[in-house]
Formats: C-alpha cells, sequence, structure tokens
C-alpha cells in the first residue's frame, strides 16, 4: 500500500513524541544569506520543553567556525545546544592520515580543517597531484562560476592513480539564496563513476549520527532512544536518507532544495501532494511529515 505524507503546519503537532532533534542548517535555518527567524524560534521552544537540539550540517568547516556564522546570521544562541559539522568528522580522518601528504581541491576558505587537525606541531603537507597520497575535496575552488566539468580532467587523472577521495561535503547542490551552487559531492559522485573510491564524512552516511547522538546524549545527560529522535532536514537524499539508515523519524522541509518541483513560485502554500508522493516513492523514503518551512 502507498504511504502518505501528511503535510503539518507546525512542528508542536507532534514534537512531544521525541526527546532530541536533529536539525539540518542550510535550506532550514538560514539559505546562505539570511537567516529564517521561525525556524531558529522553534527550535528554542523545543529546548524550553525539555527537549535537545543538535544542529547537524554538511559543511566542510569546524563546528566553531559554524557557530560564529549562525550567530552572525541571526540565529538565537538559544536555539541549540550542539553543532556537528561534516568538517569535525573530516578532522579526524585528517588526523588519521597526519603523515600522509595531501591534494586538497577546495577553497581557501576551508583550510582551517588542516590547522584543526594539527597534532603535537604537525600538520599534513598539502601538495600537488602528483606527491599526494590521497585527496580532501571540500568543494569547488570557486562555486561562484565553477562547474563539476571544470575538474574533469583532474579526476580522471586521480583515479588513473587510484588516490582515495574524502569527500568532507556529501551534497551535490545547494541553493546560495536564489543561486545553485555545486558541492563536493558533485565531484565525489563523478569520481566514483570514474572507478576512484570516496570515503564520506557528512550526511547520509553513519559517522556523523554517531557524533551527534554523542552530542545530543551529552547535553540530555542520559542515554536517548532512536525511537525517540526527529532529524529535519530538506535534503532527501542526505537528510532524510541519512535518518532512515539511523533509525531515526525524519521532518521533511520541502521550501529548501526541493523547492522549485514541489513547490514551482508558490513557497508560501503546502508543497504539491503529488509531487511530494512522487518524490517519496522514487527516493523509497517516508518522512513521518513535511512542511514548507520549519515553524513552531
Amino acid at each position: 500500500m502507498t504511504k502518505l505524507v501528511p503535510q503539518i503546519a507546525t512542528l508542536r503537532e507532534f514534537s512531544d513524541r521525541y526527546d532530541a532533534i536533529l536539525c539540518d542548517i542550510w535550506g532550514v535555518l538560514h539559505n546562505g544569506l539570511t537567516s529564517c527567524a521561525e525556524a531558529s524560534s522553534c527550535l528554542a521552544s523545543f529546548r524550553r520543553r525539555g527537549g535537545v537540539v543538535v544542529l547537524l550540517t554538511n559543511a566542510p568547516r569546524p563546528s566553531a567556525i559554524i557557530g560564529r556564522q549562525l550567530l552572525k546570521l541571526g540565529v538565537l544562541p538559544d536555539a541549540f545546544d550542539a553543532i556537528v559539522t561534516s568538517g569535525d568528522v573530516t578532522v579526524q580522518l585528517i588526523e588519521e592520515r597526519i603523515d600522509d601528504p595531501v591534494l586538497h581541491i577546495g577553497p581557501a576558505r576551508d583550510l582551517g580543517l588542516f590547522q584543526a587537525a594539527e597534532k603535537a606541531g604537525r600538520r599534513p603537507a598539502l601538495v600537488s597531484l602528483e606527491d599526494a597520497r590521497y585527496v580532501l575535496c571540500t568543494g569547488l575552488r570557486d562555486d561562484s562560476k565553477e562547474t563539476p566539468q571544470d575538474y574533469e580532467a583532474e579526476l580522471c587523472a586521480l583515479a588513473a592513480r587510484s588516490m582515495t577521495l574524502v569527500c568532507a561535503n556529501p551534497d551535490i547542490i545547494i541553493h546560495r539564496g536564489d543561486a545553485l551552487v555545486f558541492c563536493a559531492g558533485a565531484l565525489a559522485r563523478r569520481y566514483e563513476e570514474l572507478g576512484g573510491t570516496v570515503i564520506y564524512a557528512g550526511k547520509p552516511y553513519p559517522p556523523i549520527y554517531h557524533r551527534a547522538m554523542m552530542q545530543a546524549e551529552g547535553a540530555r545527560g542520559a542515554w536517548i532512544d532512536a525511537r525517540r529522535v526527529l532529524a529535519i532536514g530538506d535534503g532527501m537524499k542526505t537528510d532524510i536518507a541519512g535518518a532512515a539508515d539511523a533509525g531515526f523519524d525524519a521532518l521533511f522541509i520541502t521550501g529548501g532544495i526541493h523547492r522549485a518541483a514541489l513547490h514551482g513560485e508558490a513557497l508560501d502554500s503546502s508543497a504539491d501532494p503529488d509531487e511530494l508522493q512522487r518524490l517519496c516513492c522514487e527516493c523509497s523514503l517516508w518522512p513521518v511529515a513535511a512542511m514548507p518551512a520549519l515553524r513552531g
């Protein structure tokens, strides 16, 4: 029997079922340029009722940096207990390879990952393709104008050398304001198509969820049953898929990355129910509910 995903107006309608929320950031709390005040207030309200909120993002930067960015964008400081980023997981992966020279593919703003991974005065050497033992991809070097096609020759050369690529951001594409921007996941996907080996640091893969649950239980001071955890996100193949694999319920924010297909130009209204059903069937993923934007 085909499942139906109910569309709700406020999180309060069913949030009492949960002790913890793992909430996506980009596409839920902000769009890269401005924050969503209602979403921030909604999470703060959940915490005042006794819940724990861990923000979970595929940003390829340490959580401390993301926290400062959120506050600058106007996200309420009492909207969350902790932040876990794919950058945090990536730092651990770098530490495990601290003596291996690495080729970095991505913008200079992500170099802080290597500083964060510095251990006992040692930092991995950033080298050219010819001298690298592995590749760390945090994104496109200039995502304002480049596309994955610009990296075809480089990816082919890496595949020919059987290099392992660590992907610090599994997202394929995001909205920055109204513009679409390719992420590291787009390069990683193409690299796999070329036969390359990829290690993914963020959603929907397990390591980031393990780290998030450790933070949630630390904030609550007690073990949390996975059945009492709600994941919130706008990416069907990252947020919703990751929640399903981890055994969490999921709330799908339809006004994020899938908004063109689900809303067209009518972002203030509910998602087209037929298109929502089609997307869920296509992905074989069934969130417990959906809403255009996170509201209390």
